[in-house]
């Protein structure tokens, strides 16, 4: 059974009659990235700040390794770490006095040999000497990772970590991200907006909606939640023929031109529809078919809230 670094159980943050955090649980195994999503105000940052220790709960109870977070959360601090693109560092030091500066408070042995190994696997040992104030954007964000990774820690809060990166170091960034967990067997809560992001990295992914916990699967297992899928159907010719198949078999579609047929039907029916259409005299030249993704969950549980 796989050691769970995080779990937490039936957590609550109330402000005066307002309820930002209602009742969640879930637990994170060793090693895991689990994606953390939700529409603004669904309870996302409240929840990683009180994982921080920024703020108190409401109720509940959140084990770090095992142990309590509120009895032991000098030590569960030392073992953890976060990292964001909407934190700053210290502006008007530079990047490596930054380092130096968290090294110092997390008691990191050999502290120069550890910042400076960390400044070249994310290849910024240039910009080291730069004041943080004058760092790219992406720069910022791969010392802000150095920055969370300077204890070894060994689960790290990611919040958005790629928010307003140019594609190019976002990509980048992600690839660093895949080697820490291939590498270090690091585990990660991750936040983002970007399903693509999310789907490419994440083992499971949690949603919350108001504060609750709405959905909570592999990527694949929640796209299974939209059954239906869209196919794009190219024919030679008999629009007709086409229109009164898809009449008589009572499927919702549109045509795009006289050519091209736009079927909405559920994901299991589809060979289904293309072998029915296929036993009639119609030459079908291009099969497309779009299926649900992660997005399209997203904006289905952010419409309804």
């Amino acid at each position: 059974m796989a050691e769970h670094v995080l779990e937490v159980r039936n957590l609550i943050k109330d402000y005066g009659k307002f309820r930002a955090v209602n009742g969640i649980s879930f637990s994170i195994p060793r090693g895991q990235v689990i994606g953390f999503l939700g529409p603004n105000g669904a309870g996302k940052t409240t929840t990683i700040q009180i994982l921080l220790g920024i703020t108190t709960p409401t109720s509940g109870a959140i084990q770090y390794f095992g142990k309590d977070f509120i009895e032991h959360r000098v030590e569960s601090l030392q073992r953890i770490n976060f990292t964001s693109a909407f934190n700053t560092l210290l502006g008007r030091i530079s990047a490596y006095q930054n380092l130096v500066v968290f090294a110092q408070l997390y008691q990191v042995p050999d502290a120069t040999k550890k910042i400076n190994d960390l400044l070249s696997y994310f290849e910024v040992t240039q910009f080291k000497d730069l004041r943080y104030n004058d760092l790219s954007a992406g720069q910022k964000t791969r010392i802000n990772l150095i920055k969370s990774l300077i204890n070894d820690p060994e689960i790290v809060l990611m919040d958005e970590p790629t928010a307003s990166l140019d594609p190019d170091i976002a990509d980048k960034t992600l690839t660093l991200i895949e080697e820490l967990r291939r590498d270090k067997n690091l585990t990660i809560l991750f936040t983002s907006h970007n399903m693509d992001e999310v789907t490419r990295i994440c083992d499971d992914v949690i949603i919350l909606d108001k504060g609750t916990i709405v959905a909570h699967d592999t990527p694949v297992g929640l796209t299974k939640l939209i059954p239906n899928a869209e196919v794009r159907l190219t024919f030679d010719s008999h629009r007709d023929q086409v229109e009164k198949y898809l009449k008589e078999k009572q499927y919702s579609y549109t045509f795009e031109n006289d050519h091209m047929a736009i079927i909405e039907t559920e994901e299991k029916l589809i060979p289904k529809l293309i072998f029915g259409i296929s036993k009639t005299d119609i030459w079908i030249t291009d099969i497309e078919v779009n299926k649900p993704d992660l997005e399209d969950v997203f904006l289905q549980i952010a419409r309804k809230s």
